[in-house]
């Protein structure tokens, strides 16, 4: 009897080891399933849906140290919720992919006109800059602390010029238009200080 006792007790030893076994082997399957899942999408979530993607990246962390704690039942019963939330988030890539592409369709637009506009602008600026610096006495409403300004805001219009120009070059046409419209504010306002006639 005794015998048999002891029998029966490694029976269910092996089961309950057998058991624990297979629900480790779904649950790291389910897992990484998961993963495999968001890694497709990571990269663009990090660019386009980054608030998005610390919450799945917090409920797949919490998942795997539940996987690591062998509470097999909570990774199962969490992963549907997880799946859910990467297709959440690959939902929001795409959305945040076009609305990219848009805004990058509309800047390019932009730029077409300020590439004109701009560099016409620092122009004339430079040439009443010129015009200025060559005479005796500036004209009647601009002090001479003003006018060393302005020459001062033209250097700083010249530079973010040349950043707008290299971030179109390089494909950043929403930051390009941005800078360029930046500019162009700059030299509107610069004009209106130094007599400039539009």
């Amino acid at each position: 009897m005794r015998r048999y006792n002891v029998f029966l007790a490694v029976v269910a030893a092996t089961l309950i080891a057998g058991g624990c076994s297979q629900q480790k082997t779904n649950a790291t399957k389910v897992l990484d399933a998961v993963e495999t899942s968001l890694a497709d999408i990571k990269d663009d979530a990090a660019r386009y849906a980054p608030e998005g993607l610390k919450s799945v990246q917090a409920q797949l962390d919490r998942l795997q140290a539940s996987l690591k704690n062998k509470d097999y039942d909570d990774v199962i019963a969490g992963t549907p919720a997880l799946n859910k939330a990467v297709d959440s988030l690959r939902a929001a890539v795409e959305s945040g992919r076009e609305h990219a592409r848009a805004a990058a369709a509309t800047a390019k637009n932009e730029w077409q006109s300020l590439s004109v506009e701009v560099p016409k602008l620092v122009e004339s600026i430079q040439a009443r800059v010129d015009e200025l610096s060559k005479k005796k006495h500036l004209p009647m409403g601009v002090s001479k602390d003003e006018f060393e300004g302005a020459k001062t805001s033209l250097a700083s219009m010249k530079s973010m010029w040349a950043e707008a120009s290299d971030e179109f070059k390089s494909g950043k046409q929403v930051q390009a238009a941005e800078k360029a419209k930046t500019v162009k504010g700059m030299g509107e306002e610069l004009r209106e200080q130094l007599k400039i006639k539009a």
